[in-house]
């Protein structure tokens, strides 16, 4: 199928500048996905509170509620199948999806996750032992800003650590725009099976982490499935890393890009600080996967006809100059944060922003400390970005990391 709708991506174009270009249009947009297969884009922050607002209710996120997938109109081996089909937390609405982020919510409040906070200081630490043995020029992505996050969620949810490097291939594989159908499909279907054996592994030799608990709860009666358990553990596990990894990789580009940022963040300990802003200037997550109408809606003045497909478009909401205005695109630490939505809005708030928090202000804050003549050894505009529209970030940070401090 094909339509004479924008092309989103466009190959040509940064997808953000793509869409600031059809922001100029309106608040929401309908354009062309890969494929030939038309859907809404959500692109400024009310249009995207208000739609995240009507999550479970107006909006919602099983995919039986788009009919263009299911009656021939989009093709069978269409390659975004694969996540929107994912049979995950994120495509339950409703009662089933209150109760299984009850279940998950447990486990991350902040109380809980500030109890971690040790452990993942040890890991940091360790991880830049190794850092700062590697020599002067260090990739920072995989030696930090992707080790770091991968360790610890998979640590909290027992996952062995000679699985990692397939959790995260699995992961970039499924969230590529690039990834052929057949590729896409496969990597789907690995990790599903991967989930399913480590259900089975934690039922027969559980130990002290989240799944072993999530396999306890459902075996003590908590109406937890066998298929509801791995739909938490496939998110947990690759939104509960992914995102993380970019989030890191943003700060540490733009605090290189802003010195006079950075020299502040040092000198008054403002880490905290430089995540809240990062999460605003540039969200890790370009557009969340599908949410559909369950009926007529307007948004924002648009209208959207029920079972439409509609993406929202975090990264552009972080800019949106009628909202954070005319320095919107600019990032700095001394902002007064006004409810940025990096950990959205409504019942679908992030269950691991706590942790998410955590993570990223302990490792800047020790990645400096320790590194404080860090400088990036590239151009900041030639820094490659992932091929995804749904969470982008940089591939490479190379670095020198100039004297250490110990």
């Amino acid at each position: 199928m094909t339509t004479t709708l924008p092309a989103f991506p466009d190959l040509g174009e940064n997808p953000l500048d793509t869409c600031i270009r059809l922001r100029e249009i309106g608040p929401v947009v309908e354009v062309e996905f890969p494929g030939g297969v038309p859907a809404y884009l959500a692109l400024t922050h009310n249009a995207v509170r208000e739609i995240l607002a009507g999550d479970n209710t107006t909006f919602l996120r099983d995919p039986r509620h788009w009919p263009a997938l299911h009656d021939g109109t989009i093709p069978a081996d269409w390659p975004l199948r694969a996540i929107i089909q994912g049979g995950h937390l994120a495509t339950v609405d409703g009662g089933d999806h209150r109760r299984l982020r009850g279940l998950v919510g447990k486990a991350f409040t902040p109380a809980r996750v500030q109890m971690l906070e040790p452990r993942i200081q040890a890991i940091i630490d360790g991880l830049l032992d190794d850092v700062v043995a590697g020599g002067d020029a260090v990739d920072l992505v995989p030696a930090f800003t992707e080790a770091l996050p991968m360790w610890v969620i998979c640590e909290l949810f027992g996952v062995p650590s000679e699985d990692r490097s397939r959790l995260r291939n699995w992961t970039s594989t499924l969230l590529a725009h690039t990834t052929p159908p057949e590729q896409a499909f496969q990597a789907q279907n690995e990790l599903q099976a991967y989930l399913h054996a480590l259900v089975v592994r934690k039922q027969q030799e559980p130990t002290d982490d989240l799944t072993s608990a999530l396999v306890k709860a459902r075996d003590d009666g908590d109406a937890l499935s066998t298929d509801e358990l791995v739909g938490i553990l496939w998110l947990m596990l690759v939104a509960g890393h992914e995102t993380t990894v970019h989030l890191l990789g943003y700060a540490i580009v733009a605090l290189a890009r802003n010195p006079d940022q950075l020299a502040k963040a040092k000198a008054e300990d403002r880490w905290a600080d430089v995540v809240e802003e990062t999460l605003r200037y540039r969200h890790s997550v370009m557009m969340t996967s599908f949410r559909f109408t369950a009926a007529d809606v307007t948004v924002a003045g648009v209208d959207i006809p029920k079972g439409s497909a509609v993406g929202v478009v975090y990264q552009s909401t972080g800019i949106d100059e009628d909202e954070y205005g005319e320095s919107a695109n600019r990032f700095d630490i001394t902002r007064v944060q006004t409810g940025h939505l990096g950990f959205g809005h409504g019942p679908r708030y992030c269950i691991g922003a706590p942790l998410a928090r955590l993570e990223s202000r302990l490792a800047l804050a020790s990645l400096y400390r320790r590194l404080p003549d860090l400088t990036l050894a590239i151009d900041p505009d030639d820094i490659p970005y992932s091929p995804s529209f749904f969470t982008i970030g940089p591939l490479t940070v190379p670095v020198s990391l100039g004297p250490v401090r110990h």
